[in-house]
């Protein structure tokens, strides 16, 4: 197992409670030994204006989970900052909810590597984001 704090799903979703989790509908749905899972909606708040899932909330999404996979290895008054993301989006979604499936690929004492795949309700792949997040003490 890769995680250095203990939690729940539960916690997890109440302190994603009133900010950019809650206001686009994103939820953790599973926490495993060495991946973090989230779910978004495609609905009016992800969709551009020709009906797409916004490439901007895969963004979110895979931020989101890289950020709290990347706290969750940290320790004490440790804090995780996001240095670097990119997206390359593979497929569109226009309605139902995107799945995020995030894994660690490096995990250093200053900084973490994180690869989110995020899959459309038919399970093909919508995105492939990384993102770079520092540690800071």
């Amino acid at each position: 197992m890769i995680w250095k704090r203990e939690t729940t799903i539960e916690h997890l979703n109440h302190i994603g409670q009133n900010n950019m989790m809650s206001h686009l509908g994103i939820e953790l749905t599973c926490l495993g030994d060495d991946y973090l899972e989230g779910t978004m909606p495609v609905d009016h708040r992800t969709k551009q204006p020709l009906g797409l899932l916004h490439g901007g909330a895969s963004v979110v999404l895979a931020e989101t989970l890289g950020s709290v996979a990347g706290y969750l290895c940290t320790e004490g008054e440790q804090k995780i900052v996001g240095l670097e993301i990119n997206a390359n989006h593979i497929r569109s979604a226009r309605e139902g909810k995107v799945r995020g499936v995030c894994k660690p690929i490096h995990l250093g004492r200053s900084h973490q590597v994180w690869s989110i795949e995020i899959f459309d309700d038919e399970d093909r792949q919508v995105c492939i984001s990384r993102l770079t997040t520092s540690v800071i003490s």
